[in-house]
């Protein structure tokens, strides 16, 4: 099933809401809390962050993540805590009473621990009784429903990240040989670099501006494309236009053989995916040289439209490609996710390039915008993703 397209999970009960989330996360969370926003019948917007430590006051992230969701449009939200009540009770309070304050309805409020759920809002004992309530997940419906569509539930988030881990062994012996061919045909398209230009993309430097300070915070993961409108300066804007800075690194200043070299290359990738190919180790190695001038990033980045197969090529690029040439393959691939509704996978193809370059650009304008719950829509007025029904308002319950 095409990613753009995805499949609509009938949400009718707590038990319903509890198999949902790992779809709509694409893992199944532990020791997190999750919101998932609708407006009117439909899912627009799901978001986890982890469980506070023991003794840290949940206010602060409680009311970030309610902004981030008030930003999605949504009139209602229903709240899941995984973990031990000890650590789960204050957090779902803390954002229950945040959502309220921004206006937001919250559906309901659910612990879940140990193969059980309660609601901290349901106070009949015939549907949520105090020992609370055993489920499996196996034999959901929900569940049937979303691998009969072809989503998948991951066991844990690490499960995720290995999805964009590097590959080893043979595999990366051999990018290691494409990639030393690939920059001597760089060098040969461009020549010598001259004394002012040491440094720049044509030498094999990131093109990409760089930031100083330390390491950006690790994006929360999310899931749904709604949020506010505003582009941030370095992206494509409507119609894949860059709004890098004029004069910035690599605003132009490369040479014309290297765009068109990387306008080809990144055609010619687009084309051979969508045929269901995979690229060879050349091929690979080239693009990942060419995708260092931030001309070529930015002509790949405006051809994501966030089908399943841009994924895939840009998973498959990040994985193979050279550990210093990570940085735009990954910001690739993290907003084919995002734009598709895969925030949890664009969040850990964040991690791995901001670990290696915490100063890439365009990987903390994509970070912010995580966290920020900003929709890719923002970019060229696509609409999003509605998926689901909602749960009926549930009456509070005292706290256990």
């Amino acid at each position: 099933m095409n990613s753009t397209e995805p499949a609509r999970l009938s949400v009718r009960s707590p038990a319903d809401m509890v198999a949902a989330v790992p779809y709509l996360l694409g893992f199944h969370p532990a020791d997190s809390v999750v919101v998932v926003a609708v407006r009117g019948r439909r899912v627009v917007f799901a978001a986890r962050g982890d469980l506070p430590a023991p003794g840290t006051d949940p206010g602060p992230a409680a009311r970030h993540l309610a902004q981030v969701v008030a930003r999605q449009d949504a009139d209602a939200a229903t709240v899941v805590g995984y973990g031990p009540a000890a650590r789960v009770t204050g957090i779902v309070d803390a954002i229950g009473d945040a959502l309220t304050a921004t206006g937001l309805v919250v559906l309901d409020a659910l612990r879940v621990t140990d193969g059980r759920w309660w609601s901290y809002l349901c106070a009949e004992p015939s549907c949520c009784p105090p020992e609370g309530t055993p489920y499996d997940p196996a034999a959901s419906e929900v569940s049937a429903a979303a691998v009969f569509a072809g989503q998948v539930a991951l066991p844990d988030r690490a499960a995720l990240a290995a999805q964009v881990s590097p590959l080893d062994g043979p595999v990366r012996l051999a990018m290691r040989r494409a990639t030393a061919r690939a920059r001597l045909r760089l060098a040969a398209l461009t020549g010598p670099p001259s004394a002012s230009s040491a440094g720049s993309p044509a030498g094999g430097f990131p093109a990409d501006g760089s930031r100083a300070g330390g390491e950006p915070p690790v994006p929360a993961d999310g899931a749904g494309p709604e949020g506010e409108s505003s582009v941030p300066v370095g992206w494509p804007g409507p119609g894949g236009q860059s709004q890098v800075p004029a004069g910035g690194p690599g605003s132009g200043g490369e040479p014309r053989a290297v765009r068109t070299a990387g306008t080809a290359a990144v055609r010619a990738a687009f084309r051979r995916q969508r045929r269901g190919e995979r690229l060879d180790d050349d091929e690979v190695a080239w693009l990942t040289v060419l995708l260092v001038h931030v001309a070529v990033r930015d002509h790949a980045w405006s051809r994501i439209d966030g089908r399943d197969e841009d994924i895939s090529l840009w998973t498959d690029v990040l994985r193979r490609a050279e550990p210093d040439l990570i940085a735009a393959p990954g910001c690739l691939l993290a907003f084919a996710a995002w734009r598709s509704g895969h925030g949890a996978l664009a969040a850990v193809a964040l991690e791995r390039v901001l670990s290696a370059d915490p100063g890439y650009s365009l990987a903390v304008l994509l970070d912010e915008a995580l966290r920020r719950g900003v929709a890719p829509s923002a970019l060229d007025g696509r609409g999003g993703s509605n998926d689901g029904a909602v749960l009926r308002r549930r009456r509070r319950r005292p706290r256990r």
